[in-house]
């Protein structure tokens, strides 16, 4: 159960032009987050901007921007990251077996040297926060400036939203 109520969209008439936003771009869904969000119409909008870019206008592979997400959600407990973005790995081609291997990936043969490289980089700048000269050659390698701009944006912003979720205990089938 989350720690703060979610916002009840009949109780709550001023933000109906909000919630009709986010529906938009969202595709009807008003999700868990997006309802928690709501307490904070700003923080709202800017986040719904920000993965809005971040989900359809960013320019590398989508199979690699769903695993950067399924290893943040796996490894930062953020179940709700996790499986809510499970159909969208699966139809941007990462496999089944390949997500119920995220958590362990190194010992996995199931990553190419591409995903394994970005699972990498994902770590470090989870974790570490500075990633070592070597970590960044290797996706230097492999980008151009502005997808490497987008993958480290992308990166941060699934680990600001793992955050955000684990600390305010957002669960899927809330």
């Amino acid at each position: 159960m989350a720690r703060i109520p979610y916002i009840k969209e009949a109780e709550h008439p001023e933000l109906a032009e909000m919630i009709a936003s986010i529906r938009e771009r969202r595709q009807g869904a008003l999700s868990p987050p997006a309802r928690m969000l709501l307490h904070s119409p700003p923080l709202a909008e800017g986040w719904m901007k920000l993965f809005t870019v971040i989900r359809y206008q960013t320019t590398f592979d989508p199979r690699l921007r769903e695993l950067i997400v399924a290893r943040i959600g796996v490894h930062n407990g953020a179940r709700y990251e996790y499986e809510a973005h499970r159909s969208h790995a699966l139809a941007a081609g990462v496999t089944a077996a390949q997500l119920d291997a995220i958590g362990d990936w190194r010992q996995s043969s199931l990553f190419d040297a591409t995903a394994r490289t970005i699972l990498e980089y994902t770590d470090a700048i989870t974790d570490d926060i500075k990633v070592s000269d070597a970590v960044f050659a290797a996706v230097r390698a492999l980008f151009d400036d502005r997808q490497l701009v987008e993958l480290t944006g992308t990166i941060a912003a699934y680990s600001f939203v793992s955050r955000f979720l684990v600390a305010l205990e957002i669960e899927p089938g809330e």
